[in-house]
């Protein structure tokens, strides 16, 4: 049941099914950003100790990253929508719990359950577009959906407050569940399934773990995904630094914090949209290649800048902004060019490059609390190591790995002449 991008769906430019998919990878930003405004609330609410409300964020996150590796398969058995289904259920079904909770711990475990539930609207969309899409087409696929989802992180924050103005946190998580229930009806109407499963063998616990030990041993896979998941962290070290950065040390007002994060929200949409023309002329990996070096550059200026004492609040918006835009080129590119060679096993290879992303990126914003000092030194730090990271992964195994396959084509030209 495999098809490609149409000429009537190119000229259009966001086919349903691509703004679809999209309105479901918004389930992540959305389900962080909304509550964020709500922390002192939720806290005083539920007399919660000081900091105990972040480890409902941890909480979600970590249901995100194990959730992913489960849906991943299942969708290459029983197909997309399936396990779509399933998971939206679950996250519908826990934003009412967590709307109810009446503690702390009962809020972290909803949460859980709700990363858990609402991680297939993240990576099954993935494997959607692999299946639908050639490499090529499945970059700029990737690049539109980001359209989609950049608009996320900048509305939630904002929808957030507005429910803070008219009610209690627990509205936002009413809000989530009535956009979980939106999901699971507009796939119902709106979304043919994309995978054939006709020829598929039965799900085994040992055929799983195998699927998934052969990616990892896949070097150009690797490459990839590490690639776009260190570049990504850095993102997520800046989500969990820029409060303190620019509030507390540069005196940015709360109010107007929002700006900056939108800004940078702008910059990623704005170079997806760019990497979906430059698509049309090279290929996804050569434009990955070129962009890497953005962030390795940008995290190299920073860090020496912080260190030197000389850096002012200027350099950190600045290089936020083309760190974090750097993302809109990384981000579809890396994708697409993982999912490349394991079009049947789309669904799992999703998973596992998903599932790494998110395992980075929790380290990221983890590390850049355990480092806190009271300076932009740490945020600088993490933000450095995962650009130089995901350029040196990428250096390691996917230019070795063009370089065989370049000299592979080289040798058997050679020999047919």
């Amino acid at each position: 049941m495999t098809t490609t991008t149409t000429g009537a769906e190119e000229r259009l430019g966001l086919p349903p099914w691509l703004v679809l998919l999209g309105v479901l990878t918004a389930i992540g930003p959305l389900s962080i950003d909304m509550y964020l405004p709500s922390f002192p609330q939720i806290e005083r609410g539920l007399g919660g100790q000081p900091g105990s409300v972040e480890l409902t964020l941890a909480a979600f996150f970590i249901g995100l990253t194990f959730g992913q590796l489960f849906y991943g398969p299942l969708s290459d058995r029983f197909g997309r929508k399936k396990p779509l289904y399933v998971g939206l259920i679950i996250y519908t079904a826990a934003a009412i719990g967590a709307a109810c909770a009446t503690s702390i711990p009962a809020l972290i475990g909803w949460r859980f359950v709700q990363g858990l539930g609402g991680c297939a609207g993240i990576i099954i969309p993935s494997a959607i577009v692999r299946d639908r899409c050639s490499a090529r087409d499945s970059a700029r696929a990737f690049s539109l959906l980001m359209l989609v989802m950049g608009l996320a992180p900048i509305l939630a924050p904002l929808i957030g407050g507005a429910l803070l103005g008219i009610s209690s946190w627990r509205s936002i998580f009413i809000v989530l569940a009535v956009f979980g229930a939106a999901c699971l009806l507009a796939i119902r109407l709106g979304l043919a399934e994309s995978h054939d499963t006709r020829h598929e063998p039965p799900l085994q616990l040992g055929t799983v773990l195998r699927n998934y030990g052969r990616l990892l041993a896949n070097r150009a896979f690797l490459g990839y995904a590490l690639g776009g998941g260190l570049a990504m962290s850095g993102m997520f070290a800046y989500v969990a630094g820029s409060p303190f950065v620019l509030i507390d040390l540069y005196g940015v007002a709360p109010q107007d914090y929002g700006w900056f994060f939108g800004s940078n929200a702008f910059g990623l949409i704005a170079a997806s949209q760019l990497n979906a023309h430059l698509l049309k002329r090279s290929p996804a990996t050569l434009l990955l290649r070129r962009a890497l070096w953005v962030p390795l550059l940008t995290g190299l200026l920073l860090a020496g800048l912080a260190f030197t004492g000389e850096i002012s609040l200027p350099w950190f918006v600045g290089a936020f902004f083309c760190f974090v835009s750097s993302l809109g080129f990384i981000i579809p590119n890396a994708t697409a060019s993982a999912l490349a060679t394991h079009g049947q096993q789309a669904g799992t290879a999703a998973a596992l490059a998903s599932a790494l992303q998110f395992f980075f990126a929790t380290l990221a914003g983890a590390l850049v609390g355990l480092l806190h000092d009271g300076s932009g030194r740490p945020l600088a730090i993490v933000m450095a190591l995962c650009g130089i990271g995901a350029w040196a992964v990428h250096r390691l195994l996917v230019a070795h790995h063009d370089h065989h396959h370049a000299s592979t084509a080289a040798a058997s030209q050679s020999g047919a002449a």
